[in-house]
């Protein structure tokens, strides 16, 4: 079983990569930071299987425990988060069956972030086996808030005080205010054009001094027709 959750996690971690190149070629940055995966231990899955009330058998695993095999992505901002579970989803061999968007729904305790299960063929030599991964994607900042939000848990064991949960949920808010400042700082940096040159004087100044010199020219044109016989004579 858990030969198929690794080599399950080899194939998702060979598609995110392609698709991450391809990304760069195409658009000239790359849309992940980092990539980690995991596989949950026997004694992490019997505990879960526990805490559900269920028979720890291996066709009660197989059906009931979505994460054994794990991969969290990070991304630099929210729309990427989007766009690499768009080219998952994408894939013509992946199958979506589960996703929850803790971005646009934040959980009570202000975490965020984007899940997929998905199941992936795992081509063995007698046979193909589609295996289940849980697909995390957030962004630096919601990493960072989700890795002290995990520490916190097992600290308390789910029952930290009042006081830290409410400090915690500041954090989370802060956040993702943080997410949105970076993001639209980033498409303003993406759209940012120089400014076209213009001579260092007041709006005033310049346009005074612009129609003074049309008008010079013309009254000076003038003038030199008045005096005639094609002969420049300057009048002041």
């Amino acid at each position: 079983m858990l030969l198929l959750y690794e080599s399950a996690l080899e194939v998702i971690k060979t598609k995110i990569n392609v698709l991450n190149k391809e990304f760069v070629l195409r658009c000239g940055y790359t849309p992940i930071e980092h990539i980690k995966s995991r596989i949950k231990s026997p004694k992490s899955i019997v505990r879960k299987m526990n805490i559900n009330h269920r028979e720890p058998s291996i066709a009660n695993v197989v059906r009931y425990i979505n994460d054994i095999a794990g991969i969290r992505i990070t991304c630099s901002f929210t729309t990427d988060i989007y766009t690499i579970a768009e080219l998952i989803a994408s894939q013509n061999d992946v199958k979506v069956l589960k996703v929850k968007d803790y971005i646009a729904h934040p959980k009570e305790n202000g975490y965020m972030s984007y899940h997929m299960i998905v199941s992936v063929p795992v081509y063995l030599s007698q046979q193909v086996v589609y295996t289940k991964v849980e697909i995390q994607i957030r962004t630096i900042a919601m990493d960072f808030w989700a890795s002290l939000e995990h520490k916190m848990y097992y600290k308390f064991d789910g029952k930290a005080p009042e006081h830290i949960r409410r400090e915690l949920k500041e954090c989370a808010d802060i956040t993702a205010f943080l997410d949105r400042k970076m993001l639209a700082l980033n498409e303003e940096i993406q759209n940012y054009r120089e400014p076209e040159y213009m001579p260092d004087l007041d709006e005033e100044s310049y346009e005074e001094k612009t129609i003074e010199e049309v008008f010079g020219v013309i009254i000076e044109e003038e003038q030199i027709r008045e005096n005639g016989d094609g002969e420049d004579k300057k009048v002041n």
